[in-house]
């Protein structure tokens, strides 16, 4: 009789951000999790985790470029855990270039369910790996900023430093404070 292969025990790492603090997880080297600080939706840590700094080096580098703005596309190994419907969700924000945004119901269309605009959202919320798996490029129809389970202000963070906005501070610091007053209106 063979022995039962042990599965890899989870790794979590956590790194500063000009966002807030971020926790990384990771399986066997593959990206499992990028969640923000208070962020709706945030699930518990894996069972059995243990903090690995050094096996995330390879996530946390492709973070620091990206917010450093010399990284336009990540190329990591990731698995997400969900629904067929969320998994074609989240591959399908995986290819909205860098810098643009799209609408939920241009993304329901996207997925081959164009009346799916609200499903759509609750699957675009539940991303697992935000940031890496850009779920922040998502707008509504209108153009407006509607929700993020990160939290509105990041969100205008993130879409004014992909869109090359250097008037934002680069440095971490609380995401409210990083807002540009013209665009608080926006997500009041």
């Amino acid at each position: 009789m063979s022995p039962i292969a042990a599965s890899p025990t989870p790794i979590v790492s956590t790194i500063e951000s000009p966002i807030g603090p971020l926790t990384l997880t990771a399986v066997g080297g593959v990206l499992t999790g990028v969640h923000m600080h208070e962020q709706r939706h945030l699930p518990p840590l894996p069972a059995g985790c243990r903090r690995d700094d050094a096996g995330l080096a390879h996530v946390t580098r492709q973070l620091d470029a990206y917010f450093e703005g010399t990284l336009t596309e990540f190329d990591l190994p990731m698995q997400m855990q969900g629904t067929e419907f969320q998994r074609r969700v989240w591959t399908s924000l995986a290819e909205i270039p860098y810098g643009e945004t799209i609408s939920y119901g241009e993304l329901a269309r996207w997925v081959g369910n164009p009346n799916a605009s609200r499903a759509v959202g609750l699957a675009n919320g539940r991303n697992p790996i935000a940031i890496v798996v850009p779920c922040h490029r998502v707008i509504g129809a209108d153009g407006s900023l509607t929700g993020y389970g990160g939290g509105l202000e990041r969100k205008v963070w993130l879409l004014e430093h992909e869109r090359g906005d250097s008037s934002h501070s680069t440095r971490p610091a609380r995401a409210r404070d990083l807002v540009r007053p013209a665009l608080q209106t926006q997500i009041v």
